[in-house]
């Protein structure tokens, strides 16, 4: 956990065993109301290497 000035307070890494996990504790903390979160999956470099060997159809709007 690291405290920071601007729009962040403090900066905490955390490792949940999935993202459902995750959001739900992120969900519980939020409907305390007094804490404002935000989450940002980190991934590996395993993970990124499978994801650009993915192959993904997409056609982008007016295409």
């Amino acid at each position: 956990m690291s405290f920071a000035f601007g729009r962040d307070d403090v900066v905490m890494i955390v490792d949940f065993p999935d993202s459902v996990s995750m959001a739900a504790v992120s969900l519980t903390v939020k409907a305390g109301g007094t804490v404002r979160t935000r989450a940002t999956p980190l991934l590996t470099v395993e993970e990124i290497d499978e994801a650009v060997r993915r192959e993904v159809i997409f056609r982008a709007a007016g295409a």
